[in-house]
């Protein structure tokens, strides 16, 4: 077991995209001044406050890293929670169908966090102010998320596979696989829900301030009448 873990863990290395650390970009202002400016790739936001999973069945356990490190503040690698789960689980049954809830449930156990599922709506998440972990069916893709916050009619998640995102309540439901909510429900103290620095990364998108009127005239060529020219 220990060979195939070192070798799944080597792969999984070689698989994972070298990403550019952020760059910066030296400003120069109108009066003969400077200033430098830091840029942030969007996909480097978005796996800011999101633990990204390795493998193709390990979203739980990034899922899991993703909830303990930034919604409780008790910092895991997603690496030790898998060694974790897959040490003390149903191997042959992990390498097919992933992590369980069973799993996960244990090694939040062994961390101190107790946890559980319940059939809730989400917008009892708002009420109680707690992140979760679900279960999403996006066309036959079964995959672990975490509610990271609830506001204006859309869902945020922290999701192992495509960073920090958000969509509407509706879209929510519609993928919503099992409409479990698997929530730690002690040191509810420490936890963070609806966090101002995740949402940040899915503002939403008014549309009225989509173009302005002005802009409007700068795209469209305007219809001139007799004595305009």
């Amino acid at each position: 077991m220990a060979n195939w873990l070192a070798l799944l863990l080597g792969a999984a290395t070689l698989m994972v995209p070298w990403e550019a650390p952020a760059s910066s970009v030296e400003m120069r202002t109108p009066h003969g001044g400077s200033y430098t400016l830091k840029l942030t790739s969007l996909k480097e936001a978005r796996f800011k406050t999101t633990v990204a999973q390795r493998y193709d069945f390990s979203c739980g356990s990034a899922a899991t890293a993703t909830l303990l490190t930034y919604q409780y503040g008790h910092p895991v690698s997603e690496e030790q929670v898998f060694l974790q789960m897959y040490r003390h689980g149903n191997q042959p049954k992990i390498r097919t169908e992933g992590f369980s809830l069973l799993d996960m449930r244990r090694y939040l156990a062994s961390e101190g966090f107790i946890a559980d599922g319940f059939e809730l709506p989400v917008e009892k998440l708002l009420e109680e102010g707690l992140p979760a972990i679900v279960l999403l069916n996006d066309r036959g893709y079964r995959h672990f998320v975490v509610i990271k916050g609830l506001r204006d009619g859309r869902v945020l998640l922290g999701d192992p596979a495509r960073g920090t995102r958000a969509m509407s309540v509706r879209r929510f439901r519609a993928l919503w696989d099992n409409g479990v909510l698997f929530v730690i429900h002690n040191r509810r103290e420490v936890a963070r829900f609806n966090q101002t620095r995740d949402w940040r990364t899915a503002p939403p998108a008014p549309l009225q301030a989509g173009i302005g009127r002005q802009g409007l005239y700068d795209i469209v060529m305007p219809k001139f009448g007799p004595g305009d020219i």
